[in-house]
């Protein structure tokens, strides 16, 4: 026997109650109501999974792909916009050498700026990695985003030309016969394939600054590629001689990376001479901060923001937290006094 539909037993309801011995009969309810009272209930249980699964509002990074490991699962990693997580998922390999170079690149930040306030601390399993300093448009945001676009380069460039990514191996550009102060030489061996790593690394880390499109962002995709150019500068020449008793008759060269320090060091002077800057009225340019300073080069760091003390208690910003009890110097918060 089938049972009624719940149309059919709201129609029933009554009757059944009629022959209830209660003292008064209850109000009647009828199908209409029965429905609007399921909409509101399948509409609240709705928000209250939209609220339960929608993760709060907080500016994470690709960075936190550097404490994950080899644990790198795309659809898990927060602050990843559409283009980065398509990257990540198409190219998993890749992705493992970028969780690489973020270990690296934060080492090389740490070890710059070890005898300074802010000596580019990271908190554990914060999405954030540097917490709310970052907010901030500073000099040291600057560097952060060039280092990172620059490790994120010398990480797959190096890959690529140790065979561990399917995708690349080495430069393919460099063939043929060159030359420089100490003569003629061929291209051979296997040169790393920088146009790779540039390429891969520009297409992953500008992704969310080319969605956001503010000045924020034109400030970190200008630091970005100041990172990435860092790398390409410091390729140096390798060679192999050939001839009688070793001697240099014919040469066999290839490009290399440098050590990633010597990136790490220029990067440290690019933050020493930061330019400070507004963006222009149209938004894709910059103009110098004030009358008198000079204008930024390709190569310059450019900031908005003075940098903060690091050292000076922000009550504001303890307050705007949930967790006010730790050291905000050491948690990443900025303070009250800016320097001069």
């Amino acid at each position: 026997m089938l049972r009624p539909s719940g149309a059919e037993e709201a129609a029933q309801l009554p009757s059944r109650r009629a022959r209830a011995p209660v003292p008064a009969p209850a109000p009647r309810l009828t199908a209409l109501d029965g429905s609007r009272a399921s909409a509101r209930l399948s509409l609240a249980c709705l928000l209250l999974l939209l609220l339960l699964t929608l993760p709060a509002r907080v500016d994470t990074s690709w960075w936190y792909i550097g404490a994950l490991g080899a644990r790198v699962i795309c659809d898990n990693i927060p602050g990843l916009v559409s283009r980065q997580r398509q990257l990540c998922q198409r190219y998993p390999d890749i992705m493992r050498s970028v969780g690489e170079g973020a270990r690296e690149w934060i080492r090389e930040c740490q070890h710059q700026f070890r005898h300074h306030r802010w000596n580019c601390t990271t908190l554990d399993r914060d999405h954030t990695v540097f917490g709310r300093v970052m907010l901030r448009s500073s000099r040291e945001a600057a560097f952060v985003y060039a280092i990172s676009s620059a490790g994120v380069v010398h990480a797959i460039t190096r890959a690529c030309s140790q065979g561990e990514l399917s995708v690349c191996s080495c430069d393919p550009y460099t063939r043929g016969r060159h030359h420089d102060q100490r003569g003629d030489f061929d291209w051979g061996g296997c040169s790393d394939n920088i146009h790779y790593g540039v390429r891969f690394a520009k297409a992953f880390v500008d992704a969310k600054e080319k969605r956001l499109k503010d000045a924020r962002a034109l400030m970190n995709l200008h630091n970005n590629r100041c990172g990435r150019t860092a790398v390409r500068r410091f390729l140096k020449l390798e060679c192999k001689c050939h001839g009688v008793s070793g001697s240099c008759t014919l040469r066999t060269c290839w490009r290399a990376l440098s050590d990633f320090r010597r990136t790490g060091d220029y990067l440290r002077r690019r933050y020493d001479g930061a330019v400070q800057v507004t963006a222009t009225q149209d938004g894709v340019n910059f103009t110098a901060a004030r009358q008198g300073y000079r204008r930024a080069t390709r190569t310059d760091l450019v900031y908005f923001d003075n940098s903060p003390d690091y050292c000076v208690l922000d009550k504001a910003a303890v307050a705007a937290t949930l967790d006010s009890s730790a050291p905000e110097c050491r948690r990443g918060f900025w303070c009250t006094r800016d320097m001069t």
